[in-house]
């Protein structure tokens, strides 16, 4: 059954060396799940990097059997079984039986061959997949109505065709599950990954860590580590919450000239960065006591958001964020992961053409 992890990454730009490309094309479909950091390509080719290098690259289309892999790359029988069955899953190589053994290829004779049957797999279980969350996310123009402001992240999603759904789960289990957005070990019983997707799918705003923790009644650190693969997979992005800026901004002007006075405020607590006429209306609140949320909200208006930013930084504050789902609809979403789907697999496809090159 077709399952592939896509990692995006970095291009190995420049490289011709097959070691270091066919290491990238394994990482990028997350069939090398723990690196040591600092390690080098030659410390990091595991068992399954020596089972693609010095068997099917070598020989795609011969037919090896476990045996024989198990010859070449120095493994045992188990081991060589548990490894064939992650790149059979993930679609790069295919078996069938003959006579008593079962014998193993690279799809399409080459890495450029096997990657493109992967891509094609991927793109179309992958559209399918997707297009099961209009069942579940809520169409909202209002959550959209704040541009976000974070640079586009790279890509980190599970691609797995329908599986029989687990005992005690529905459809919406498995497809959180399948996406990866449960983690690798997930605990029978364990919903917090399908409660924060469910509160950000019925959501028209932005949610911060803290809400999704309290309507989920679990931890912030686990609703963040939900969110975060959700980012990862494009499902979900991170936008400023702004009507929360007048509040905080408020707390820090009062907080600051209590402490430090006006002087302070209009040097280095950054009201003078500001246009003269804003930062007099700022500190005459503070000084008559005048100023109210709504005040400063008004007062700001003007104001670019980065000077905001910058405004709520020097008065000791942080910027509220919260997190919404990266669409208007269902089809809006499907459609931003497919393209940093289709950017990831254009990516593979380059560098496993350059791998067969780099053999020739």
């Amino acid at each position: 059954m077709f399952s592939v992890r896509l990692i995006e990454q970095t291009m190995p730009t420049g490289s011709k060396d097959p070691d270091v490309l066919l290491a990238w094309l394994l990482d990028s479909l997350g069939l090398v799940r723990w690196k040591s950091e600092g390690a080098t390509v030659d410390e990091e080719q595991g068992s399954i990097h020596r089972i693609v290098r010095q068997t099917f690259l070598e020989e795609p289309l011969r037919g090896w059997d476990n045996a024989a892999i198990a010859e070449f790359s120095g493994l045992s029988q188990t081991g060589v079984h548990n490894q064939l069955h992650k790149l059979r899953e993930a679609g790069l190589v295919s078996s069938q039986l003959r006579g008593r053994w079962h014998v193993n290829v690279l799809r399409g004779g080459s890495m450029a061959g096997a990657v493109e049957l992967v891509a094609v797999q991927t793109r179309a279980i992958a559209k399918m997949r997707l297009a099961e969350l209009g069942d579940v996310i809520k169409e909202s123009t209002d959550r959209m109505a704040v541009a976000s402001d974070e640079e586009d992240g790279g890509l980190r999603i599970d691609i797995c065709e329908p599986r029989p759904t687990p005992e005690g789960c529905d459809r919406l289990d498995a497809l959180v599950i399948d996406f990866g957005f449960a983690g690798d070990r997930l605990k029978a019983g364990d919903d917090v990954a399908r409660a924060v997707f469910l509160e950000l799918a019925a959501s028209n705003s932005p949610l911060t860590l803290q809400t999704l923790a309290d309507r989920t009644d679990d931890s912030r650190a686990r609703a963040q580590r939900v969110v975060e693969r959700l980012r990862a997979a494009g499902i979900v992005d991170r936008v400023a919450m702004r009507d929360r800026i007048a509040m905080d901004v408020y707390s820090g002007l009062m907080r600051q000239h209590a402490a430090r006075g006006e002087d302070w405020l209009m040097g280095r607590g950054g009201l003078g960065r500001l246009d003269e006429d804003i930062a007099k209306a700022l500190i005459s609140g503070v000084r008559k006591k005048k100023l109210n949320i709504e005040k400063v909200e008004k007062i700001l208006g003007p104001v670019p958001i980065d000077a905001q930013r910058l405004l709520l930084n020097t008065l000791g504050g942080r910027m509220p964020y919260g997190y919404r789902i990266a669409g208007k609809d269902a089809e809006e979403v499907g459609e931003r992961v497919m393209t940093r789907i289709e950017r990831t697999l254009r990516r593979m496809r380059t560098v496993a053409r350059r791998l067969d090159d780099s053999l020739t």
